[in-house]
């Protein structure tokens, strides 16, 4: 690794020509990479994550697109919903219906979206819901940024079947892991997405992750978001997913955060409509000596705009997670609502666990409150089902589902329900 982020220069300008991107899209590699080193990190309440690997960035695998035979469903397998799935560099598996094609849709990887459809995607690429230069992690994303989905929904479409999207790391490579997500929801345009980001491999480096996920939701459309995060232990990432939510939209969000590695997260909202309205669920476990740090942000900029924030954790062993919920409502945002819940069960004494609540009120006539609470398992529940026959350890998992149920009910696809339930379990019995 250089010393000097901006002395990648020229493999950035290597990666972009093999990728026959565009000539702004190079010129914006170039500006963040000139401004990466000078930017600060993100402010993560209660979190001191700076010497982290999160910028280790080998230039001789900038164009790795290394494919772990076994770690990719047979497409037999598959159903015939829209799915696209990546290894890496590589998109494997592409599908979108005639139908969606015929009504204008475009769910593509990145880099064949910035060649076909340029402007579209250059009129949305952190230009509104994450700016390029808005922090060092941010920078550092646009100038190393090696994959990553589109999906632009038109004016009035409706989508009955899931989108989906599966992010394959492969931790048997040295490659950084920096996949940026763009989803543009055009006026009132409705649809749920399914996003997958999972390491496969046996993981003998050390890998920095960079994740940057934009919802653009334009006036009267509806986003139905689920993601289900499995990353491996070797990966250290920087995870920032944000709508830009506007008049009379709505983005409903379902995380379950189930990475191995350490983490540190933001989760963001800004209602720029008025009407706008966004529910963020999340759900997190930490165990083993893993660090995981979430800032879950909601920003009311607009009058009558509804922002809500559900966050649930659970620690085991020597885990940390901290949960810092912030409700921001800025001057001229007359009549909106902001309200946060965040709670964590630990199930160790060695457990670290912190509830942060933030409330930010720059105006009169609106609605906020907050709950936040670090606690045990509640001795009178696990004795009521211990005494009607169960186990201990049946009763503690039933406990915990419970407790963390709020995100499952939130999922639109039962089986993908099913999926992180059996997620969970495999971290609890872990």
């Amino acid at each position: 690794m250089k010393n000097n982020l901006k002395d990648y220069l020229d493999a950035v300008n290597v990666f972009s020509a093999l990728k026959e991107e565009p000539a702004w899209m190079l010129e914006l590699r170039q500006a963040a990479l000139d401004k990466v080193d000078a930017l600060p990190f993100p402010v993560i309440e209660r979190v001191k994550y700076e010497r982290w690997p999160l910028l280790n960035i080998d230039e001789t695998e900038l164009n790795g697109e290394n494919v772990v035979e076994g770690t990719i469903p047979s497409f037999d397998e598959m159903s015939d919903h829209p799915i696209l799935v990546q290894q890496d560099g590589a998109t494997v598996f592409e599908q979108l219906p005639q139908h969606l094609i015929d009504q204008g849709v475009i769910f593509t990887d990145l880099f064949t979206a910035m060649q076909e459809h340029s402007d579209l995607v250059k009129e949305y690429y952190m230009t509104k819901a994450v700016p390029v230069d808005e922090d060092k992690m941010t920078a550092a994303h646009a100038a190393f940024m090696n994959g990553g989905m589109f999906l632009y929904v038109p004016k009035n479409v409706v989508i009955e079947e899931p989108i989906e999207a599966v992010f394959h790391h492969n931790g048997n490579a040295a490659t950084h892991f920096f996949k940026h997500v763009l989803i543009v929801a055009d006026e009132h345009s409705e649809f749920s997405y399914l996003e997958r980001f999972i390491t496969k491999g046996a993981e003998a480096e050390k890998v920095s992750g960079n994740v940057v996920v934009e919802v653009i939701a334009k006036p009267g459309s509806k986003v139905k978001y689920s993601a289900i995060d499995q990353l491996g232990v070797n990966l250290s990432t920087y995870m920032n997913r944000r709508g830009y939510i506007m008049r009379d939209a709505s983005v409903d969000w379902a995380l379950g955060v189930m990475n191995e590695g350490n983490i540190v997260a933001d989760f963001d909202s800004d209602l720029v409509g008025e009407g706008s309205h966004s529910e963020v669920k999340a759900v997190a476990i930490s165990a083993g000596r893993q660090i995981q740090a979430i800032d879950t942000r909601v920003t009311n900029k607009a009058p009558h705009s509804i922002g809500h924030i559900l966050q649930h954790g659970v620690i085991r062993e020597r885990g940390t997670l901290t949960f810092n919920g912030i409700g921001h409502i800025l001057k001229g945002a007359k009549g909106a609502d902001a309200q946060q819940e965040s709670r964590v069960l630990m199930l160790s004494d060695k457990a670290r666990g912190d509830a942060n609540p933030i409330l930010l009120i720059d105006e009169n006539e609106v609605t906020a409150g907050h709950a936040a609470s670090v606690g045990r398992v509640d001795p009178e529940e696990m004795y009521y089902l211990m005494s009607r026959g169960l186990r201990k350890e049946d009763a503690e998992r039933l406990v915990i589902r419970g407790f963390l149920g709020s995100v499952l009910t939130a999922i639109p696809v039962k089986e993908v329900q099913k999926e992180l339930i059996d997620v969970i379990e495999g971290k609890l019995n872990a």
